[in-house]
């Protein structure tokens, strides 16, 4: 039986979801951020016959998040998604979300494949920096978000400022940095933040800054921060040499996550 979940339903679901708590993270911070009745998310759950938690779908405006531990029935959430989007944004754990690529006629959009870490300890990081690290604020994010543009890997849209303004407002993301003159020049962020985990997003620096260390230094900040706070760190990365890089601060991978846009 597959329904639409409600907050009677929340303790239930909770359990399931921190069974991999990293791997979703997002639907636990768009559950905790806006809950059950909001126009522009749901949840749906699939129940064995003893009324056991056995997958789940979130739909976040036309994004889609499934989560399973085993065999679910995936035509039947593919239908749920067809029937109210000509065109799918699905995004998962890759083991989980690859199944829906044997639906008939589901419009699929390109694939992206990343790896998918964590850190769950701070020893990797030192106790002091020279630098001085601020957090931002509001006033601070056409300041981030021009730093941002200037950088070739990364891709602003119009939705960048309004998305990185949102995560500050509603604290469900928080952005350290180094400036120079008055001048951003490096940065890092979270967002999806919730009661158990982040997830690290837009660490970059000016180029005429490089090799001074103050990306390294923005994310054990970071890293110690949150860990004293309980929340585990997660980030997705596809170049192996930036792997290396999170890898000798702390974080170990535990899988892929696969998009398609």
């Amino acid at each position: 039986m597959i329904r639409k979940l409600t907050s009677r339903d929340h303790e239930q679901l909770f359990s399931f979801l921190q069974e991999e708590t990293s791997f979703n993270l997002f639907i636990i911070g768009d559950i905790e951020a806006f809950g059950y009745e909001e126009d522009f998310q749901e949840i749906w759950g699939e129940f064995a016959e003893d009324g056991t938690l056995n997958a789940v779908l979130l739909r976040y405006y036309d994004s889609y998040i499934p989560y399973a531990r085993s065999s679910f029935n995936v035509s039947a959430f593919a239908e749920m998604m067809k029937s109210k989007h000509n065109s799918i944004q699905l995004s998962g754990k890759t083991e989980v979300v690859e199944q829906f690529e044997k639906v008939e006629e589901f419009p699929l959009g390109k694939k992206r494949v990343m790896y998918f870490c964590e850190c769950t300890s701070d020893t990797c990081v030192k106790e002091e920096t020279s630098f001085d690290i601020k957090i931002a604020t509001i006033e601070d994010v056409d300041r981030i978000i021009e730093l941002r543009s200037g950088i070739f890997e990364f891709k602003t849209t119009p939705s960048t400022r309004r998305m990185l303004l949102k995560s500050i407002e509603t604290k469900t993301g928080r952005t350290y940095y180094i400036e120079e003159n008055g001048k951003i020049v490096s940065s890092a962020s979270t967002t999806a933040e919730n009661s158990l985990s982040a997830m690290v997003v837009g660490v970059c620096t000016d180029e005429r800054y490089r090799q001074k260390g103050y990306a390294s230094a923005i994310m054990q900040k970071l890293i110690k921060d949150l860990i004293s706070e309980g929340k585990r760190l997660c980030l997705f990365y596809d170049n192996p040499k930036a792997g290396n890089i999170y890898k000798r601060l702390g974080f170990n991978d535990i899988g892929t996550w696969t998009m398609y846009r």
